[in-house]
């Protein structure tokens, strides 16, 4: 089912007479599903939003988790000592890193010896066309909607099998009034005005254009994304397999030069889709819907009732709700397309904030159901429950830095004095690993290896997002979907604070 059905009233389709709503405030979650909530699933049938119970005690026992964490802290160091304590933390801590080293190492030799040659070589048309819906969420995005857009009307695929519709979620600048002129000017592109407040952020608004398109596949893009003209036919092309679910593809950072924090998203991005994600596919065929330049099966997507409206990361939690429900997800590294990557420090930290409170999240959700499910192997939930805590390995790194400081105070010393330096070399090397593969696989200038140093102040920037993502997780504070700024808007905000002072 799809969920809140009241949230799509007074929705409609854009007509060149016709306005959308408008509101002094902006949109976001409604009161009741402003943050995710824990599942217990049932995965005797297909897992969805429509088979879950929801436990409305959860956020009220959140809290306890740290409480019961501390306690057992207290307890060790009252009956072992601070020393001992320590030193067990310190060695299930590096136990950790090594798992996660090995696991970066195995991604890092796999797409090494094949991602470039299937980059280059893997571009088989079979010349099946199933009928295509394209979805795009825009809230305030005056900023990139015409150029997006302009990418969406020339995409290589028959005219008689494509839809192209943009969701208008509420927007309080030009947005709607952009969209309705682009509409009248190009019949092929619907615009569907939702009204502020509606709710269920970019979930909610992608789940009203679910209800008027009519296609087998729905192919996503975010309102920054400019698609290749030949994505839709990659992506859709996996689904002549029926045990196909969703296809994700490759995204590039096309900003990288507009500062240093954006052109370290790129090379991040590099690691991310060319090493991890490929890695995630070549050795456990388990990667990841990514939630834009991505594509999933109506019927699928029906089955689990839509888009998940209480989960900040709709893309990691369909994943997941795909997986439990025994359809796997593809990911074709053939063909990217290219998006915005942040700018400015307080953009990234928004942004990498909501993907560590929903990533987090989702291993609550969904933990007990990945080791319950037939669907996957032994191997395969290892791999899966690895995935869902890559979030929260900056925050056991946080505890290792506490370990550390033991350490160096000489309040707890190490077992060998070589632990600090294992436990840190351990901790970095793997993902300079991804990192550097990423460089090599997308042939980019080999100065840019340089760039690599400056990923350190940034991880520790990670630590301390993901720290407190999931300390406000487990404590149970409410959060709401926040669409990430986009370039044009962080420099003008930057313009006019400099303007003022």
């Amino acid at each position: 089912m799809v969920p809140d059905s009241d949230q799509h009233t007074n929705m409609r389709l854009n007509r060149p007479s016709q306005r959308h709503a408008t509101n002094s405030h902006p949109v976001g979650l409604d009161h009741d599903n402003s943050h995710p909530v824990g599942l217990d699933h049932d995965n005797s049938h297909p897992v969805g939003l429509d088979s879950v119970d929801l436990d409305p005690a959860l956020a009220g026992r959140a809290p306890w988790i740290l409480v019961a964490l501390l306690g057992a802290i207290i307890a060790a160091v009252a009956l072992a000592g601070v020393s001992l304590t320590v030193g067990i933390l310190g060695m299930i801590i590096e136990a950790c890193f090594v798992a996660y080293f090995v696991r970066h190492l195995a991604f890092t030799t796999s797409a090494l010896h094949y991602a470039r040659r299937d980059i280059d070589t893997f571009s088989l048309d079979p010349g099946w066309r199933p009928s295509v819906s394209v979805l795009v969420a825009c809230h305030n995005e005056e900023a990139v909607v015409t150029s997006l857009v302009d990418h969406l009307l020339v995409l290589d695929y028959p005219a008689d099998r494509l839809e192209l519709m943009v969701v208008d979620d509420g927007s309080t600048d030009k947005t709607g009034s952009m969209l309705d002129e682009l509409a009248a000017a190009h019949p092929q592109l619907k615009c569907l005005h939702r009204p502020a407040g509606a709710g269920g952020g970019k979930s909610g608004a992608l789940n009203a254009g679910l209800e008027h398109v009519t296609g087998d596949i729905i192919v996503v893009f975010d309102a920054d994304h400019w698609p290749r003209p030949d994505v839709i036919w990659r992506l859709a092309r996996h689904f002549a397999d029926p045990a196909v679910g969703a296809v994700q593809g490759r995204c590039v950072i096309r900003n990288g030069a507009e500062s240093q924090l954006a052109h370290l998203v790129g090379i991040d991005y590099l690691a991310g889709y060319l090493v991890n994600e490929y890695g995630r596919q070549a050795i456990f065929t388990l990667p990841a819907y990514g939630g834009a330049n991505c594509a999933v099966r109506a019927s699928s997507l029906r089955a689990i009732g839509g888009w998940n409206v209480r989960s900040v990361t709709d893309d990691t939690d369909l994943t997941l709700r795909l997986l439990l429900r025994g359809e796997r997800v593809r990911y074709d590294v053939t063909r990217s397309d290219e998006e915005e990557g942040a700018v400015a420090l307080g953009q990234y930290w928004r942004q990498r904030y909501r993907w560590a409170r929903g990533h987090q999240q989702v291993w609550r959700d969904y933990r007990r159901a990945v080791w319950q499910t037939p669907y996957l192997t032994v191997p395969e939930k290892i791999e899966t429950t690895m995935f869902l805590l890559a979030f929260h390995l900056p925050v056991l790194s946080t505890a290792g830095l506490v370990v550390s400081a033991f350490w160096l105070a000489g309040v707890a010393p190490p077992v060998d004095s070589a632990n600090l330096f294992v436990l840190w070399l351990l901790l970095f090397i793997g993902p300079l690993l991804e990192f550097g593969a990423g460089l090599l696989i997308a042939a980019r200038d080999r100065r840019e290896i340089t760039a690599v140093a400056y990923f350190l102040p940034l991880f520790f920037l990670s630590m301390a997002i993901c720290t407190k993502a999931w300390l406000d997780g487990i404590l149970g504070r409410r959060y709401a979907w926040v669409k990430t700024a986009r370039s044009a808007e962080v420099t003008r905000s930057l313009r006019s604070s400099q303007l003022a002072s």
